[in-house]
């Protein structure tokens, strides 16, 4: 079962990226602006129906997707309803699909690390995990060089 990532920008500014177990973000969400409560809907029903894919073809439900719902909650009670999210990055993108990306930030492969929640990672606008300025690049297996916080600096 292929796993992806999407990579959001809160109103804040606050960078985050959320794990889901399937490709199933694509058919709720595509790069670009929505409404928190939007976002928030459209999120979590994907990744329920990405636990449920989880649950028919292994006997139990994704506890990453549900963790990645919980995330994408929080982070959205922290935002008026009507605030605007940008979905920056999905990766992968669909089979035969355009990359789009909206910014050079954080790219997240699946299966990597922040050295904070696993599944989800948060870059403040402006950090690096290396000599890139404002582009942070972790790749499977690798971390972020064991920080403690989900901040990547």
């Amino acid at each position: 079962m292929p796993e992806m990532t999407v990579q959001v920008r809160w109103p804040d500014g606050l960078f985050r990226q959320y794990y889901s177990p399937s490709l199933v973000l694509h058919d709720h969400l595509a790069p670009g602006t929505y409404r928190v409560d939007d976002f928030r809907s459209r999120a979590t029903t994907a990744l329920d129906e990405a636990s449920a894919r989880v649950r028919a073809k292994y006997g139990f439900a994704c506890t990453s997707a549900a963790a990645s719902a919980e995330e994408i909650s929080i982070d959205a009670a922290r935002h008026p309803d009507s605030a605007e999210v940008e979905v920056v990055s999905m990766y992968p993108p669909l089979p035969g699909a355009e990359v789009v990306s909206t910014r050079g930030v954080a790219s997240l492969r699946p299966g990597s690390t922040s050295g904070g929640d696993a599944g989800v990672a948060s870059l403040r606008p402006g950090s690096t995990s290396g000599g890139d300025a404002g582009v942070a690049s972790l790749r499977p297996g690798s971390t972020s060089g064991g920080t403690s916080s989900e901040e990547l600096s």
